[in-house]
């Protein structure tokens, strides 16, 4: 008994870490390939003879794709399998990651980004559903969900640091055929070592709702990327009232199914508004302007992009450690004072760095991007745990969907408007200061808002 029992109990506890570490892995692979092009924009932008709108879409087209497909890859791993659609995505960023590697064009490259932004959907949204299936509720899933959002600030932090070493040493293309070996072998092991887990109760394919909720967030992340260059273009106009029209529909079709693909009715729960709500606030108000910051470092402080990236990474770092020592925080606290606690933190850091100056040495954001970052990481570990145990328990890819759609649509919006406030005084160093120092100002108090936004649901819930 004794000798069958130990291969079977060994089997058990290797699938178990295989449903931690691939999500985690994969997480951190996905948020490094978001943030690579940050560091080595102007190498791309000259290697494809990309002009100002095109750099535009150079740095936020991986959010389209994103945004786009989080909730329906979700919804579709709940059904059909999360590892067979975890394992779809890791061969579609393998490809796409290909594409961008020999994009002989802008056009091509920006295709390629898209489609790495849908893979890295269905890795991000099945990745949690994936670890809801193998820790039940208590400690242990306390510990998987901070450990994945400890990878959101190790890719961050890793990203433009890889992708710019690369890029001094081996062409900007590097990084997209590195990612396209990682991504194969990612996808090679989970077929191999993941056990497969879906829902007990298959909802079936909600065709329309996939399609208006899809082509709906498309329209209108296209519509805030495109609109950077002017919001008054006809083609910026007619993507928001297309955006408008089929999220509308969306609603409409959602209310009407007996099975939808987003049960409208789970708004009506604190926990999952907690979850849909405070993502949003994380990305306008902490990715928005922390993913321009780096840009402000080497224009206003004059660093090297590897230098700014370097400094950027003292933020997300510390968002990677606090992530991951979330856990030991007492049980008793629940998760939404926690979020909150994060976003006013989160706050703080920003209202620490406002005084920005062309002549100001970067020790001056120091302190300010530790407190941040101790506060990103909280957020991230509450609101990756908030996103699987605010659904059912079957639907926990569905969750994690939800939840970060809303996190890239903020920080789209957020790129968005940080990008117009901190250019709105003009293009040189001390207008860009002045104007970065408005935009911080602004995310501060959009973070603080989230906070007490955050404290309210929680107590009225």
């Amino acid at each position: 008994m004794t000798t069958l029992a130990t291969p079977r109990a060994g089997r058990h506890a290797a699938g178990t870490a295989a449903a931690l570490a691939l999500p985690a892995a994969a997480t951190l692979l996905a948020l490094m390939n978001y943030t690579a092009p940050m560091a080595a924009l102007t190498e791309t932008a000259h290697g494809l003879g990309a002009g100002p709108t095109a750099r535009i879409w150079l740095m936020s087209s991986i959010s389209l794709g994103l945004a786009a497909a989080l909730l329906a890859t979700g919804s579709l791993a709940d059904d059909h399998g999360r590892r067979r659609v975890f394992a779809i995505g890791a061969a579609a960023l393998a490809a796409s990651s290909v594409a961008c590697a020999v994009a002989p064009t802008t056009g091509v490259f920006v295709a390629g980004r898209i489609v790495q932004g849908a893979a890295s959907a269905a890795l991000l949204a099945t990745g949690l559903g994936i670890i809801a299936a193998a820790f039940p509720p208590g400690p242990r899933r306390a510990h998987a969900t901070g450990v994945w959002g400890a990878m959101l600030g190790l890719g961050i932090a890793l990203g433009p640091v890889a992708s710019a070493g690369l890029a001094s040493a081996a062409g900007w293309r590097a990084w997209y055929w590195v990612a396209a070996v990682a991504s194969a072998a990612l996808g090679a092991v989970a077929v191999r070592t993941l056990g497969e887990s879906r829902a007990d109760r298959p909802r079936g394919l909600d065709l329309p709702g996939l399609v208006t909720m899809s082509l709906g967030v498309a329209a209108l992340v296209a519509a805030i990327t495109w609109g950077r260059a002017g919001w008054t273009r006809p083609g910026v106009l007619a993507l928001l009232g297309a955006a408008a029209v089929l999220l509308a529909a969306f609603t409409v079709v959602e209310a009407r199914r007996a099975e939808p693909m987003l049960d409208l009715g789970l708004f009506r729960r604190p926990a999952f508004l907690l979850s849909v709500s405070g993502a949003l606030v994380t990305g306008l108000a902490v990715i928005g302007i922390m993913s321009y910051l780096a840009t402000v470092m080497t224009l206003v402080l004059g660093l090297s992009p590897v230098v700014s990236a370097l400094v950027l990474a003292i933020w997300s770092g510390l968002s990677f450690v606090a992530a991951l020592q979330a856990r030991r925080l007492p049980s008793r606290l629940p998760a939404g004072r926690l979020l909150a606690a994060g976003l006013a933190l989160s706050a703080a850091g920003e209202f620490a760095m406002l005084g920005l100056a062309p002549d100001a040495h970067w020790w001056r954001l120091v302190p300010g991007l530790v407190v941040s970052g101790v506060g990103s990481g909280l957020a991230n570990a509450m609101l990756a745990r908030l996103a699987v145990e605010s659904v059912p328990a079957d639907r926990a890819s569905m969750g994690s969907g939800a939840n970060n759609t809303a996190r890239y649509v903020g920080a789209s919006i957020g790129v968005a408007v940080v990008g117009a406030i901190a250019t709105g005084s003009g293009d040189g160093p001390s207008a860009l200061a002045h104007g970065t120092d408005v935009a911080m100002l602004v995310s501060a108090v959009v973070a603080l808002a989230g906070a007490a936004l955050a404290v309210a649901i929680r107590e009225h819930g």
